[in-house]
């Protein structure tokens, strides 16, 4: 989903400014566009959508997760996660999340309370947050925060994930 409408960023200067620019209802329309097209596809079963991000990407993966009742699987790698009781009582699908330890944009209290809000709501979330990892331990291209163990770890997290609620 190209959420920034063919518009690409060369630095993270220019990404911070299009992360900016987009405006929330414009973004959750497209994502519910996108969910809509899938789900009237004859090759997609509309009971096994899922959503996955990672940190801007993972914010809008839970807010669709917020939005959307029938998305079946959600899964958030370092984005922002709601603190208001009536958004996590909204969602419906089952949650995972990766996070860092060392994350100072999501720090591990933020990632817990969320993670407790769920569980106090009986919402089926696994989360898990990795010792030695900041933001973007996932990505190759973060020279100085990758984490090569942690990043396989969670893709296989992912992997399973998704084969236990989407297939």
């Amino acid at each position: 989903m190209d959420l920034y409408r063919g518009k690409v960023a060369a630095n993270p200067d220019e990404a911070h400014i299009l992360m900016r620019g987009l405006p929330d209802d414009r973004g959750m329309r497209d994502l519910e566009a996108a969910f809509e097209y899938l789900s009237s596809r004859p090759d997609v079963s509309a009971a096994k959508i899922g959503s996955v991000g990672w940190c801007m990407g993972g914010s809008w993966s839970i807010k669709l997760a917020v939005d959307q009742p029938k998305l079946a699987a959600c899964v958030v790698n370092y984005g922002w996660l709601p603190s208001d009781p009536a958004l996590v009582a909204k969602i419906k699908a089952p949650v995972q999340g990766n996070f860092g330890a060392d994350d100072q944009g999501i720090p591990p209290k933020d990632v817990k309370a969320f993670e407790a809000a769920m569980k106090a709501d009986g919402k089926v979330t696994d989360i898990k947050i990795y010792d030695g990892a900041g933001h973007a331990f996932q990505n190759p291209t973060n020279k100085q925060g990758y984490r090569p163990e942690a990043a396989a770890d969670a893709g296989q997290r992912i992997s399973s994930f998704f084969q236990k609620y989407l297939h």
